[in-house]
C-alpha cells in the first residue's frame, strides 16, 4: 500500500503533521503523505522555546550561518548538535521544532515534536532527535522508533543523536565563533590559500608567513569554518602545530 493511501483522509491517524509554514499565521494540518514536499526548513517551530528562571535545561537561539537567521535549541546538547549541523557543507537548511507529529495508538505518547529538520544538498530530508545515551528511557526509544518508522513511507531519514564528541565539540565551539563572514578579510584570503596552495602547514607558520595575526587569525577560523581549508578536528585541539591544507587537496 503506498504511504499516501494509509494515510489519505484520516487527520487523526497516525502521521498526520501539525506546523506553521513561514509566511501564514495560522497551524496547518495534514497527513505526512500530503505534505512531505512541504519546505520544513523554513518553517516556524510549532512551539516556543521556554526560558524561565530555575529551569534544569539550557534554552536559546543560534545565529545560523546556514540560514542565516536564528534557531532554536532546547538544551546544551541540542545547541551543540545544531552546531555542527551549521558547519555540515552538505546542510542546506534547518529548522527546530518543525512540526508535531501524531504517533500510533499503541503508544502512550499521542503526539512528538522532533527537534530538528534539516534539508540536504541533495534535497534529501532528516528529522533529527537529540537526546544524550543516557537520557533515553524505553519509552523515549518507542516514540523515537515510532517516528522513525513514520518519516520512511515517505523516504525521510530519522536520527537520535546523543553527544558530540569532547575534542571535535571543542574545536568546533571555538570555530563556531568565527562563522560569521565579517570575521574574513579578502586579503589574507587571498594570501593564506595562496601559500596552503604550495602544501600544507601549520598554523604557527601561516601566522609568520601572513602577517598580523589580529588579522590573520579570525580570517583563518573562518576559513576553517567554511570548509576551504581543512584540519583534522576530531583528533587534535585546535593550536599553533595543528597543520592546515586546502580542502581540496585532502
Amino acid at each position: 500500500m503506498a504511504a499516501s493511501d494509509s494515510f489519505a483522509g484520516q487527520h487523526d491517524f497516525a502521521g498526520t503533521l501539525t506546523f506553521r509554514e513561514r509566511f501564514s499565521s495560522a497551524p496547518a494540518t495534514a497527513s505526512l503523505a500530503d505534505c512531505w514536499m512541504v519546505a520544513f526548513e523554513d518553517v516556524l517551530p510549532i512551539r516556543q522555546t521556554a526560558a524561565f528562571k530555575g529551569q534544569h535545561n539550557f534554552a536559546g537561539l543560534w545565529w545560523c550561518a546556514t540560514n542565516q537567521r536564528h534557531v532554536g535549541f532546547e538544551s546544551w546538547c541540542e545547541r551543540d548538535r545544531l552546531m555542527s549541523l551549521d558547519f555540515d557543507p552538505d546542510v542546506i537548511g534547518v529548522s527546530s521544532q518543525p512540526f508535531s507529529i501524531t504517533l500510533p495508538p499503541s503508544l502512550p505518547q499521542k503526539s512528538h515534536v522532533p527537534d530538528y529538520f534539516i534539508r540536504r544538498r541533495d534535497g534529501s530530508a532528516v528529522v533529527l532527535d537529540v537526546r544524550p545515551d543516557a537520557l533515553v528511557t524505553p519509552a523515549d526509544g518507542d516514540v523515537f522508533q515510532a517516528t522513525k518508522d513514520l518519516c520512511g513511507h515517505v523516504g525521510w531519514s530519522y536520527r537520535r543523536l546523543g553527544a558530540l564528541p569532547p575534542v571535535l565539540l571543542a574545536n568546533l565551539r571555538w570555530l563556531a565563533g568565527y562563522r560569521h563572514p565579517r570575521c574574513s578579510r579578502e586579503a589574507k584570503v587571498t594570501l593564506l590559500t595562496d601559500i596552503l596552495s604550495n602544501g600544507p602547514a601549520s598554523i604557527r607558520d601561516l601566522m609568520a608567513a601572513a602577517g598580523d595575526p589580529v588579522t590573520v587569525l579570525p580570517t583563518l577560523f573562518h576559513l576553517l569554518w567554511s570548509r576551504i581549508i581543512s584540519t583534522d578536528l576530531h583528533r587534535c585541539s585546535l593550536g599553533k602545530e595543528a597543520v592546515v591544507s586546502l580542502e581540496e587537496a585532502r
